[in-house]
């Protein structure tokens, strides 16, 4: 590859796509972060460092599989249900909608697109997005997914669903019936979502769970470019 080449990749990105056309929509991992009631604490610190005079830096982190931006895999709620590590890619990567929901409770069959197709991968963007990143505790009143509206996009054929906050279940309600209408008809499903800075439309999905053996989930990085 010549330097005049070489030169065009580092300004223009592969393909002519630059780093800028990506918004990302993962939850930063850290010390500390708010996690779901009874999961362990997020520990992410330097074991080795190099102003201690240790040869490199090295981090060890310690969290649950569902810790921020993560993929629930079916083995979660299925004791048999497949897991993370046998997520078809194609579930997590290609065209994706992100719809925006109004009801300040939970994602209702009436606010679903009415032009759902077997296949689509959707993003709900609830009013979770607009104080998500503020928050220091758990929020037990967040917006989820009904399982009214589980059955509706089971019926639909949809293949991916995501959420901007920890679970698409409710803490008090529909906590384990959504997760079993959707895993149990093979609907993978992303939690954790930063949507706070994604309009509704169609876009890009990119979002790769660690491949993480007969685990029942495990976090990802996810992003977004508008198509």
């Amino acid at each position: 590859m010549g330097l005049t080449h070489r030169r065009h990749i580092l300004q223009n990105g592969l393909w002519g796509i630059t780093v800028s056309d990506w918004i990302d929509i993962s939850l930063p991992v850290y010390s500390g972060m708010v996690v779901w009631p009874g999961d362990s604490e997020v520990r992410v610190e330097r074991v080795m460092k190099l102003e201690n005079g240790d040869p490199f830096n090295l981090t060890q982190c310690s969290f649950t599989a569902h810790t921020g931006t993560h993929v629930d895999a079916p083995r979660h709620f299925f004791a048999q249900g497949a897991a993370v590590d046998a997520l078809p890619l194609d579930a997590m990567l290609g065209p994706c909608r992100v719809v925006q929901i109004e009801d300040p409770e939970a994602v209702r069959p009436r606010e679903l697109p009415v032009n759902l197709q077997p296949g689509d991968r959707v993003l709900f963007k609830t009013n979770n997005s607009l104080h998500y990143n503020r928050l220091r505790e758990f929020v037990e009143n967040f917006v989820y997914v009904s399982k009214e509206a589980a059955k509706a996009l089971v019926a639909a054929g949809v293949r991916t669903v995501g959420i901007d906050y920890l679970s698409v279940g409710g803490f008090s309600r529909d906590l384990a019936e959504t997760h079993l209408i959707l895993l149990g008809a093979g609907i993978w499903i992303i939690e954790g979502l930063d949507l706070s800075n994604v309009e509704p439309g169609r876009y890009e999905l990119a979002c790769l769970p660690l491949r993480l053996v007969g685990a029942d989930g495990a976090p990802a990085r996810a992003a977004l470019r508008k198509v």
